[in-house]
């Protein structure tokens, strides 16, 4: 049982990151984004009279894309001629104008490939008088695939599976997606020639990297089959990669197959991309939350990457400091992080990259009993589960034996979900609607 300050931890945590993930809510994004004026639409520093249009068509992808749709609708409503998304199953809501499709994610799947088939239908026969409107989110790789010839759907799902446990970054996992591709990489924006194409993304990678959202699809690629190569090789996967995907590797790399698009290509003149939300939102909200509760805050990062159980430890470690040493701050303290970490598989568990997380800071913080770490991933999913993430502290090792759980053991197996599951200690909160990676909130009385 927890103690009843150990109760207080958490509960303080769980209103933290409930309040940074309403302030990267898609709507408020979009809406800040989108301004009507009369028939003139303006977006950032591009403007265009509505009455002057052929045609206004919405298309995109990703898990927070159904509410940034909403918010499209709200702005545009009836001046939208044609729109199709595609989101990850459970994501969906109800839209007027735009049609949904729920497909797949983290693996790609036969719906997701039929919408985005459909989706490039709608660009066919547009003009230069017409505007693509596009709505890219995290999750967009995986919901938006389109394989090139001679790619089928089951290579790319196996190319996926062995890009995900190999613990590959979110960089490297797309920029091979974008050479297995008809459309990321910046070749969406070619397939809706002449058209006006005008992308609104919600950033769910380190840095805010263009052509890394959603794999970039209206974004010039800077990555080439080369560089396919070496990410191949570096995981040793060359041998285990379906045949006709290592031979499109190997072919590209040899230059007998054109590469993706480059930022020199005319098509990209006709082209604006756009960040509206990102992880600086939710770190920044959860700073602003945790002051408000009377907590000495430090922010550490919005870059966090590597290894899940590594960043644990780690950041347990910073709270220790901060427990003994009152530095790099003194109690009450807030350290807060964000980003997105990975995780090599080598057990045959269930988790997520943060409940791995939180496991392995847990083993670290065992018998601190001032120090909980919640550590959930904005979108309210950490990969193959129903949880958002899960929120450990010093006693978490000392319950799980009480209920004959090993945390070592079920760490070595991947096993987080089930460990904080026993112990009712995820972080339940089901699609947030967002999605601006991960975030990791330090609490220390």
């Amino acid at each position: 049982m927890k103690t009843p300050s150990i109760q207080t931890l958490h509960s303080d945590a769980r209103a933290i990151f409930t309040a940074a993930t309403a302030a990267a809510q898609p709507r408020t994004c979009v809406l800040n984004a989108l301004h009507l004026e009369g028939s003139i639409l303006r977006i950032g520093d591009w403007h265009c009279d509505l009455e002057a249009l052929s045609r206004l068509v919405v298309i995109g992808a990703g898990k927070a894309t159904p509410a940034m749709a909403a918010a499209v609708e709200e702005v545009l409503g009836s001046h939208i001629d044609a729109g199709l998304i595609n989101t990850k199953h459970g994501h969906e809501i109800p839209l007027r104008h735009i049609e949904t499709i729920e497909c797949g994610h983290p693996v790609p799947d036969r719906a997701g490939v039929e919408g985005t088939h459909r989706q490039l239908q709608l660009l066919d026969g547009l003009d230069e008088h017409a505007l693509v409107l596009c709505l890219f989110s995290g999750g967009g790789s995986a919901l938006l695939p389109a394989p090139i010839e001679g790619i089928s759907l089951e290579d790319k799902q196996q190319t996926t599976r062995l890009l995900l446990n190999c613990g590959a970054t979110i960089g490297e996992i797309n920029a091979i997606r974008k050479h297995l591709s008809a459309v990321k990489g910046g070749q969406l924006s070619m397939r809706a020639q002449p058209a006006q194409v005008i992308s609104l993304m919600l950033s769910d990678v380190i840095g805010d990297a263009l052509d890394t959202i959603a794999s970039g699809p209206t974004y010039p690629d800077a990555t080439s089959f080369a560089d396919c190569l070496d990410i191949v090789d570096r995981y040793q996967l060359r041998s285990d990669l379906p045949p006709p995907v290592r031979l499109r590797l190997e072919k590209g790399a040899g230059g007998a197959i054109p590469d993706t698009p480059k930022s020199d290509e005319a098509v990209f003149e006709r082209v604006q991309n756009n960040v509206i939300g990102n992880n600086t939102l939710a770190v920044d909200a959860a700073a602003r939350c945790a002051k408000e509760m009377g907590y000495e805050v430090i922010v550490l990062t919005s870059r966090l990457q590597g290894e899940a159980r590594e960043m644990g430890v780690a950041l347990a470690s910073i709270a220790q400091e901060i427990r003994t040493r009152s530095r790099p701050l003194a109690p009450p303290a807030c350290v807060i992080a964000g980003g997105e970490t990975t995780v090599t598989i080598r057990g045959n568990g269930k988790g997520g990259r943060n409940q791995e997380l939180a496991l392995a800071a847990a083993i670290h913080l065992d018998g601190w009993s001032d120090i909980a770490l919640l550590s959930g991933g904005t979108d309210g999913t950490d990969g193959p589960t129903d949880a958002a993430g899960a929120i450990a502290d010093g006693s978490t090792l000392k319950r799980g034996l009480e209920r004959g759980l090993s945390a070592h053991a079920y760490l070595h197996e991947n096993n987080s979900y089930h460990y904080f599951y026993d112990l009712e200690d995820l972080i339940v909160t089901g699609a947030t609607g967002t999605n601006v990676m991960d975030l990791q909130i330090s609490l220390i009385r």
